[in-house]
């Protein structure tokens, strides 16, 4: 480990150490980071731009009385190990091991449970609320980045901040990225205010002069404040934070740490809301994650001489894979046909748009509910949108989905990715809720493709429809099975795969490929059943449900999601006054930890093994 670092074991140990042993810290701090995530893999490039950002934090805080509140929370594994949590990063979003977000769970010390971006400044100013109220004396600082910034209800709390009459810091980490280049009107102007040190040293050299008149200089300083404040407007454009009511200090080195703890205790004792503009490098100290911070901002395990990656190159396509090779082939045919990202081109597949189609391809960056309503006004103009969301982002668009897609019909394709288990990102990630709260949406059709080949064919058909069409599609590599199934895509009209009797297996997209193997494990208990690939969720085959009745007493229904609101609770309300007995297998009405898919699935029950022995139980049960 580190000498210094080993003197860290609990909260508030970082004040015991004396100054001239913070700088080694923060270096054996990106050694133990770099060491620890080249065999875990995680979040390492946003991590090593905020070691001395965190460090300085710590030495203005007493936790876990004061309060940091971090904005999505991948970039608080310095907190972590300053909060006496550095064993743990041997099991770091690993099952049952350390979270790689701050969780209350985990420590009191972890002041909020985040995931999601643009959430800090709001979450902070209810907790300096909380705390005037109750009459508590603590700091409360939210640290958001300016990637974060992008997003709309960053703006909404800052502009109710602008109200506070006590004190709350906002700490605006500004590395110029989020996770791909931050794009946009808040990225051009926090350009300007880095590269320009007019302000800031006019701004010094007053006060310098002013410091040596006897007398005089309190009287002055507060006669030329109006002034300062039109030198302000004039040297930096706008002024956006203190137009809003905000007192600004910045912009500061992020990599300086006396010089953030002086501005951090300055800003903690006005009484109104401060931002603290930081700049920072993502990836410092890392010469790989420096020179490629957007490969680095989530990784797998790597090989720490050149961050290289410890897997085993893969040939197989990925689902993102198809979907961004399907874009570029329409593309090519149709200009009508548009992507919008929210900030993630590169992991929705649609970095070959931006190259090749620059005019067809836009990047709103972090703001999902605009990027939808955006969409929706492009269709509205006579275009084909195609909008690539995670599913986890996408649950933050719910009601421009609802009230600006769906109610007026707009063409708008959802390219829903990430849909279902994702893994080590835990329960803030997993795309589990999106057939729940898409099924609930009239005008919406919702499909899933049981393998590759399918995934292209489902993009063909929601591109051809006149209305607003999701599909959703798991992460990771393709599936490659049933290559000789290939019916053509009708709407609403599920998949007949393999004939049987008594029990039929109904099952949505990443779970047809289960549905097989656990036919072959019924098989071998001499049953032979019936699989269906049903396609669509919305609107589901009820001329499937209807044909099983004649040789089947047993539906059992398969999705990767959540069963309240969904596929399964859907068959089951169909079937309800039928003889029909029904089975649902899905996710339970829980949030889902992190883990690797295959741990999280047998866990579960959603593997093979588990779903047949819920099968054999269950027909068993009804036999008695």
């Amino acid at each position: 480990m580190g000498e210094i670092l080993d003197k860290i074991e609990k909260p508030n140990d970082i004040k015991e150490l004396e100054k001239d042993e913070l700088r080694p810290l923060a270096k054996e701090i990106r050694r133990f980071l770099v060491q620890k995530i080249s065999h875990t893999g995680g979040h390492l490039a946003s991590n090593l731009g905020v070691v001395e950002l965190t460090m300085a934090l710590h030495l203005c805080c007493n936790l876990p009385e004061d309060k940091i509140v971090w904005d999505v929370g991948h970039q608080s594994y310095t907190h972590k190990i300053l909060t006496g949590r550095k064993d743990g990063f041997d099991h770091l979003r690993q099952f049952g091991g350390m979270s790689g977000f701050p969780k209350q769970s985990e420590s009191d010390c972890d002041a909020f449970d985040t995931g999601h971006s643009s959430t800090s400044i709001s979450v902070a100013l209810g907790m300096a609320k909380a705390r005037d109220l109750r009459g508590e004396d603590r700091k409360i600082f939210a640290v958001i980045g300016d990637g974060a910034l992008s997003g709309g209800m960053a703006f909404e709390a800052m502009n109710n901040a602008a109200r506070l009459k006590s004190n709350m810091v906002i700490v605006l980490n500004d590395n110029q990225m989020s996770i791909s280049k931050n794009v946009g009107g808040m990225s051009s102007y926090l350009g300007k205010i880095r590269t320009n040190g007019n302000y800031t040293e006019l701004k010094e050299e007053v006060e310098n002069a002013l410091s040596k008149l006897p007398h005089l200089g309190d009287k002055l300083t507060s006669r030329i404040r109006g002034f300062k404040d039109l030198v302000k407007r004039v040297l930096i454009p706008g002024m956006l934070f203190e137009d809003m009511g905000l007192t600004y200090i910045g912009p500061i080195d992020g990599h300086n740490i006396q010089q953030m703890v002086t501005a951090f205790e300055s800003a903690s004792k006005v009484k109104e809301a401060v931002i603290v503009h930081v700049c920072t490098r993502k990836g410092k100290g890392y010469r790989p994650a420096e020179q490629n911070p957007s490969y680095f901002h989530g990784v797998s395990p790597f090989n720490l001489k050149d961050g290289s990656s410890r897997k085993t190159v893969e040939s197989a396509q990925t689902y993102t894979d198809i979907f961004s090779e399907t874009m570029l082939e329409t593309a090519a045919e149709r200009n009508d046909i548009v992507a919008v990202s929210a900030a993630m081109p590169s992991g929705t597949g649609l970095t070959g748009m931006a190259e090749k189609y620059p005019k067809q391809f836009f990047d709103v960056g972090i703001a999902e509910e605009h990027a939808v309503t955006f969409a929706a006004g492009m269709a509205a103009g006579g275009l084909k949108p195609v909008v690539a969301i995670y599913s986890t982002f996408l649950q933050r668009a719910y009601d421009q989905i609802l009230h600006d897609v769906c109610i007026g019909k707009m063409p708008v394709v959802f390219a829903v990715d990430r849909a279902g288990l994702v893994g080590s990102d835990g329960e803030t990630h997993q795309g589990i809720f999106d057939l729940a709260y898409l099924r609930s949406m009239p005008n919406l059709t919702v499909m899933a493709p049981k393998n590759g080949w399918e995934l292209k064919q489902m993009m063909l058909f929601a591109l051809a429809q006149n209305g607003p069409v999701a599909v959703r599609y798991p992460r990771g590599e393709a599936w490659t099975g049933l290559q000789d199934h290939k019916q053509e895509i009708a709407m609403g009209q599920a998949e007949w795969i393999c004939s049987g009797q008594e029990t039929a297996l109904l099952a949505v997209g990443s779970m047809v490929e289960t549905a097989m193997w656990v036919r072959e494990k019924l098989k071998a208990q001499d049953q032979k059943v019936t699989v269906i690939n049903m396609r669509f969720v919305k609107p589901i085959d009820v001329n499937v449900l209807e044909q099983l009745k004649e040789k089947h007493s047993r539906v059992v229904t398969l999705e990767e999601g959540v069963f309240n609101g969904g596929f399964g609770e859907a068959v089951s309300a169909w079937y309800e006054e039928t003889p029909m007995k029904v089975m649902n297998i899905a996710l339970p009405d829980q949030f889902i930890e992190h883990g690797s898919v295959r741990e999280l699935k047998e866990k579960y029950g959603l593997d093979p093994e588990g779903i047949t022995k819920k099968i054999l139980s269950w027909q068993q049960d009804r036999k008695a």
